[in-house]
């Protein structure tokens, strides 16, 4: 199979969706890639790596597009990218469709077959391809908390870890899943004083397990949500539901009580945010205020690490795209796992969660591929 990979264009997105590494082992395979020039230039993957290891490097997105029988991506194709694509045409890549409308419209219009990596399982019903960048989100977001708390950046002026004499900043992460238990790790590493809501009990009962005192593991809801945040110096929405819009667990109000220049980071931006109050931001410009409350809301955080995340993405998307590569209509059929994460095919919506979301007829994936 003739296997693509386009430079990104979102804003500040550096990440690219092959390393040289994984094209050595997908031409080893008996695939050819083709690379768009200086996709991965700004992380230093320079085109004569991706040579070097059998690649052919195009000049532009549109010969990626025209030729290649799968395109393999890190974020959502724009709509310039997806009007490019083609009936038949595989794409692989994060596409987080719930909170995105006109990408489901363009994705289902082009008659391709679009696999997520968000929603693709494993035996124990985790999120392989979401976990590395949950990693990332979750160690930088308390790096970007911490640093908008200071005062030149318009935050309380709370160092994160205190000194001898003054408390350390009081973090609170809502939601205790990958996001949260990294998030959790670095702000407590930190010597913050932190504190993890999450619903699921015997989530809790790992958490505590495994901070032995080092942060509160306390049961989320209405209540104690409240009486957290309120109190906070740092608040990170690290909620997920698997293919669906995030639930909204922080309201107008409960912003408008929040202490003056106190930090927000949802982290659950790509699926529509977790604050009533939050909007995606970029790189460029990542934060806004509503109610003297410093939101930072950066939808692609992981890119800023992008060389880092590069490389902990191919890692556990390379076995994927090899599957695809080799057969992807069987892999798709017997690897119930990787059919999970097919969202869209030939213009029928195939995943209960995103179609529920968007509101679109729901067609089981086993039907869809016989189409």
């Amino acid at each position: 199979m003739l296997v693509g990979v386009p430079k990104e264009i979102k804003n500040h997105e550096y990440r690219v969706g092959l390393t040289p590494s994984s094209v050595r082992d997908l031409i080893k395979n008996g695939h050819e890639v083709i690379v768009q020039r200086d996709a991965g230039k700004a992380i230093d993957f320079t085109n004569e790596q991706y040579v070097k290891v059998g690649a052919s490097i195009v000049n532009s997105a549109s010969d990626i597009f025209s030729n290649a029988k799968m395109i393999v991506k890190v974020k959502e194709p724009q709509p310039q990218e997806c009007r490019m694509l083609n009936e038949g045409q595989i794409l692989f890549t994060y596409l987080h469709l719930a909170p995105d409308p006109k990408q489901a419209e363009l994705l289902i219009r082009s008659g391709s077959t679009c696999i997520a990596y968000e929603t693709v399982t494993d035996e124990t019903g985790g999120l392989p391809l979401l976990a590395p960048m949950s990693e990332v989100a979750g160690r930088m977001s308390v790096q970007a908390g911490a640093c908008h708390l200071e005062k030149t950046r318009g935050g309380r002026g709370v160092l994160l870890g205190g000194i001898p004499g003054v408390a350390p900043a009081r973090v609170v992460v809502i939601g205790g899943g990958v996001v949260g238990d990294n998030a959790a790790l670095i702000a407590s590493g930190m010597g913050a004083d932190v504190t993890i809501l999450e619903r699921s009990v015997q989530r809790l009962r790992y958490l505590d397990a495994k901070y032995q005192g080092k942060a509160r593991c306390i049961i989320s809801n209405d209540e104690t949500i409240e009486d957290y945040v309120t109190q906070a110096d740092l608040v990170i929405g690290a909620v997920l539901i698997p293919g669906a819009k995030a639930p909204k667990l922080i309201t107008r109000e409960l912003v408008g009580k929040m202490h003056l220049g106190s930090v927000l980071v949802d982290v659950a931006i790509d699926q529509g945010g977790c604050f009533e109050t939050s909007k995606p931001t970029t790189h460029e410009k990542p934060t806004y205020l509503i109610d003297d409350v410093i939101h930072y809301c950066v939808a692609n955080m992981p890119g800023g690490v992008a060389r880092t995340s590069t490389i902990a993405l191919n890692n556990a998307t390379l076995p994927y795209v090899i599957k695809l590569a080799n057969n992807p209509i069987e892999s798709l059929f017997i690897n119930q796992n990787l059919r999970n994460g097919l969202n869209i095919h030939k213009g029928t919506m195939t995943h209960k969660a995103v179609a529920d979301a968007l509101e679109y007829e729901y067609l089981p994936p086993q039907e869809a591929l016989k189409i």
